[in-house]
């Protein structure tokens, strides 16, 4: 049984932001700053009492009888009294025997064509670690992105305002950071699980590098880039958030619409319609949340039993990074029309190239470890350099066919995108998994078919048009 390295992480950070924001919000009283207080003050008892109410409903405490964890609860211990409990089930393995124990099968990873089978027995007791594993891995996502992204941005706007970083203020950035950053891994960690949930997955050392890296820099500028915006623009930068979150907040909303299914029943049992829909809101404001930082590794379905997305779409994540990437270096730009004489002491044009080159940086590690450090990159139905080619080559056929002066040339690029050999270097799908086991991705059938078709539309309108002029010239004679 492994050690609960992730939960005294966890609870670590969760203990070290607290401590810290509860202190600087102190020296923001003593010094008179009531909105910096209130501020800092929110942006840290709202996220603990989500983590709270979702340390209770993983654990189904209210359908038990434990009066003393429920108070512990109120009083905002919740998590270290689980961390706690979670190291007392771990120093108690094997020193009393196990009632019963539970058999669980997993594939392993496909080599050479073939994946085996592999059981295991699992003991109550690593049931229940497994358990409190889980549910702190969604509190660090909830902490991170309720929380701690706009507890950071807050900080480095104030500092930015009073042009100095005192040392709590700087602390709590510095916490504030790395408590988004392991959100974000623990994110993408989840959703590794979750979709492949009937697999054994083993994560290397070098995939937590790539993934840490990645989050790093795609957070940090994110962070930077809107701070710098709001300091000279403060009344446009609540635009920009608004349309940000309300995208990511309503698209599942839109997609279960559109797809007329039922609606979920099975969160739990002992929620009403009304509970649902909060629970459900609550899924999708965290999913708004993270989004407006970095990728959301973990995409909401909300017509799906598991309300998660295992397909691996990769148009979706290219078009996200471009309109992001676009969105930053417009916010830049600016930021440079309208920067103050605050900011006369920075090269500003060195500035803003290191913080694309950051975002950069970002995008790098990520197809680093989507390429080469995905633990089930053997199980992807299309390779992501491919999947990434075909969109780049779709969005280039869009632009030129929608031009009028570059018409002849878009046709030329549609007839070599149609007459282009597939790629080789995809792995072949195991012949022993099923279809369910491997993800679908239909992005790439769309794609293909939007390419054949363009053609085709073309020569039926320049057929079109050659039958009307024939028969406007027959008229005449």
């Amino acid at each position: 049984m492994r050690f609960p390295s992730s939960i005294f992480v966890s609870v670590s950070l969760f203990t070290a932001e607290t401590t810290a924001a509860l202190y600087l919000s102190t020296t923001y009283r003593s010094a008179g700053d009531q909105i910096w207080q209130g501020l800092t003050l929110l942006f840290t008892l709202v996220p603990s009492v989500l983590v709270q109410l979702t340390l209770t409903f993983i654990h189904r405490d209210l359908s038990r009888d434990r009066p003393l964890v429920l108070l512990l609860h109120i009083l905002q211990l919740g998590p270290i009294v689980r961390c706690l409990e979670a190291f007392c089930i771990y120093g108690s393995v094997g020193q009393v025997e196990e009632p019963y124990v539970s058999i669980t099968r997993k594939k392993q990873m496909p080599r050479e064509g073939q994946s085996e089978e592999v059981e295991r027995q699992v003991g109550q007791a690593e049931g229940k670690l497994f358990t409190h594993r889980a549910a702190f891995s969604r509190t660090s996502v909830i902490q991170a992105f309720l929380g701690s992204a706009p507890q950071l941005t807050l900080q480095l706007y104030i500092c930015v305002l009073q042009q100095e970083v005192s040392i709590g203020r700087g602390t709590l950035m510095v916490i504030s950071l790395l408590s988004i950053v392991y959100g974000a891994l623990r994110c993408n960690i989840l959703a590794i699980k979750l979709k492949y949930d009937d697999y054994e997955v083993d994560i290397r050392p070098m995939a937590y590098l790539c993934i840490f890296l990645w989050r790093g820099f795609e957070i940090a500028t994110r962070v930077v880039v809107l701070v710098l915006f709001s300091s000279v623009l403060q009344l446009w930068v609540l635009p920009v958030v608004f349309l940000n979150f309300s995208v990511f907040f309503f698209y599942p909303w839109i997609l279960f619409w559109q797809s007329h299914s039922p609606f979920p029943e099975n969160i739990e049992k002992t929620l009403t319609r009304v509970g649902t829909t909060i629970v459900l809101c609550l899924l999708t404001f965290l999913y708004a949340g993270i989004n407006m930082f970095c990728w959301s590794a973990v995409q909401v379905k909300l017509n799906d039993p598991d309300l998660i997305n295992k397909s691996q779409n990769w148009y979706r994540m290219a078009v996200y990074y471009m309109v992001r990437f676009v969105e930053n270096a417009l916010l830049l730009l600016l930021w440079y029309m309208h920067k103050t004489d605050f900011y006369e002491f920075i090269f500003a044009p060195l500035l803003v190239l290191q913080l694309l080159l950051a975002y950069a940086m970002a995008i790098f590690f990520m197809l680093v470890f989507y390429q080469f450090c995905h633990p089930c990159r053997r199980l992807f139905s299309s390779s992501m350099t491919q999947g990434l080619w075909d969109c780049s080559s779709f969005l280039c056929v869009l632009c030129t066919s929608a031009s009028p002066h570059n018409r002849p040339m878009g046709r030329a690029v549609l007839e070599t995108s149609v007459h282009q050999e597939p790629s080789n270097n995809q792995v072949p799908d195991t012949s022993s998994d099923s279809a369910d086991d491997v993800p679908n991705d239909t992005t790439f059938d769309v794609l293909n078919d939007t390419i054949y078709d363009v053609p085709n539309v073309e020569n039926s309108i320049r057929g079109g048009v050659n039958g009307d002029v024939s028969h406007s010239m027959s008229c005449n004679v």
